[in-house]
């Protein structure tokens, strides 16, 4: 490794919405001569897409074991949020919390010249403080979700639901981004208490925001570029689009672990038309109950065309029977397939018979979705993907399924929606623009010579800055 290169440590919270785009970006930094340190748990580490070889010497994956709370608390083996319950995820924190003694070990061996961080780990903002090092906050939700909030400190503490339903006053453009007030009791209930960890979600951000030299967000003026504008007017500090980080031909291959039930898969969407099909997968962070699952089913079942649904088996399903309504499967094996557990939801994607998603609306789901030139139907439910629904919309790139005030959605709704995208003269103009938004968000010299390119710019710069104030 050359003497001069950037040592950049990458460290993010333990979901794999969030690991993923850590992820992503060290690879596209490594691509661009950046050395990345990766610091994770070993089961996290483990469950990460392999490095490609070349970029082998640039990315160090560093597990540190996770410190182990009562059983009760955090089960054994439990690493991150999609090993455990919702309720369980606040003792996942407080674990987490108890990686600063070997992450401060490593920094004061290492000593890299930049950070890396997620909203999660507070305590890094002593560490780079003591050891001189500059810290950087990773953004991995979209820019309308992180400018409808607004930076720590614009908002009034603790957050009202009433404060969440229309664009803030400095969203000067028209907007419709914004939350129904049952999705911002909801984000209020989870984001405003003091958890078993002690600090609240809100109270992580702050303290990292604060001491982060700038903003990076999995971004591009092409999308975002109103909202990441009226974000740097916000904020005394430079907001940096990295790109948005798609995946290339050789990160889609096939990785095929069942080689029979993936096989079967291609062989199945091979024999279907082009653009024909609607990939419905919900991702394995969010947990649908029983209610939810059944009036999706049952809106495809209604939908009456092509679908392939990626589903895991939920925590509430007794077997492997009894997390469909009786009978689903057979009455909609002609034209479609429900594939349970890991499935290679990339190259599915990519295939040239899929031409919609029926999906929560995450930030990276949606990048992904639209790198293909799919229509969006979008479902949110927590966090960020209402507001991600609404830009969407907003856009003119999805439709989202309609909902009744306490959140509820019913099969007709789902069926109605994926007509309207797949076939109906209505979404017609949708299906031209998410092919146009394809051009964009797959362009990876776009994303990878401009935008990294920049950013790797943005961190020489600040270490020459540093040699100099030295």
């Amino acid at each position: 490794m050359a003497e001069n290169a950037i040592h950049v440590v990458m460290l993010p919270w333990s979901a794999f919405g969030h690991l993923i785009p850590f992820f992503k970006l060290s690879i596209a930094l490594a691509k661009a001569g950046v050395h990345v340190s990766f610091i994770s748990t070993p089961k996290n580490i483990q469950r990460l897409p392999k490095i490609p070889s070349n970029l082998a010497h640039l990315v160090d994956l560093v597990q540190f074991p996770l410190p182990s709370l009562d059983k009760e608390h955090l089960p054994e083996g439990a690493e991150a949020t999609v090993d455990i319950p919702s309720e369980k995820i606040e003792y996942l924190k407080l674990a987490y919390d108890k990686l600063q003694h070997a992450v401060k070990q490593f920094v004061a061996n290492q000593l890299p010249n930049w950070i890396i961080c997620d909203f999660s780990p507070h305590w890094i903002v002593d560490i780079v403080h003591e050891f001189q090092v500059k810290l950087i906050f990773y953004n991995v939700l979209s820019a309308p979700a992180l400018t409808v909030w607004g930076p720590p400190g614009t908002r009034k503490t603790p957050l009202s639901p009433e404060s969440l339903t229309a664009p803030p006053e400095w969203v000067t453009f028209p907007s419709s981004v914004a939350y129904r007030i049952h999705e911002a009791i909801a984000l209020c209930a989870g984001a405003n208490p003091v958890n078993a960890s002690g600090v609240s979600d809100f109270e992580r951000l702050h303290k990292v925001f604060n001491a982060s030299e700038a903003v990076i967000f999995r971004s591009c003026y092409e999308i975002e570029g109103e909202y990441l504008n009226a974000y740097q007017k916000l904020v005394g500090k430079p907001v940096i689009p990295i790109g948005l980080l798609p995946a290339d031909s050789e990160e889609r291959g096939r990785e095929i672990i069942d080689g029979r039930t993936s096989g079967k898969i291609f062989e199945w969407l091979d024999e279907q038309a082009s653009k024909s099909v609607v990939f419905v997968g919900f991702g394995s962070e969010l947990k649908l109950n029983k209610d939810q699952v059944f009036e999706i089913a049952y809106g495809i079942e209604e939908y009456e065309l092509p679908f392939i649904w990626a589903l895991r088996k939920p925590s509430w399903a007794i077997n492997d029977e009894d997390f469909l309504p009786f009978g689903f499967i057979e009455r909609t094996s002609n034209r479609g397939v429900v594939c349970m557990g890991w499935i290679p939801q990339q190259e599915i994607l990519a295939h040239p018979s899929i031409g919609g998603s029926l999906f929560h609306s995450g930030w990276g789901s949606v990048i992904e979705t639209l790198q293909f030139g799919h229509i969006l139907v979008v479902l949110p439910f927590i966090i960020d993907q209402p507001l991600n629904a609404r830009f969407l919309v907003e856009k003119g790139l999805a439709i989202e399924v309609k909902r009744n005030e306490d959140g509820s959605f019913t099969r007709n709704d789902i069926a109605t929606s994926l007509r309207q995208a797949m076939v109906l003269e209505e979404g017609k103009k949708i299906r031209i623009n998410t092919g146009e938004a394809a051009a964009i968000v797959g362009n990876l010299k776009l994303h990878q010579d401009h935008y990294i390119a920049e950013f790797v710019q943005f961190l020489k710069n600040g270490i020459r800055k540093v040699e100099t104030d030295v």
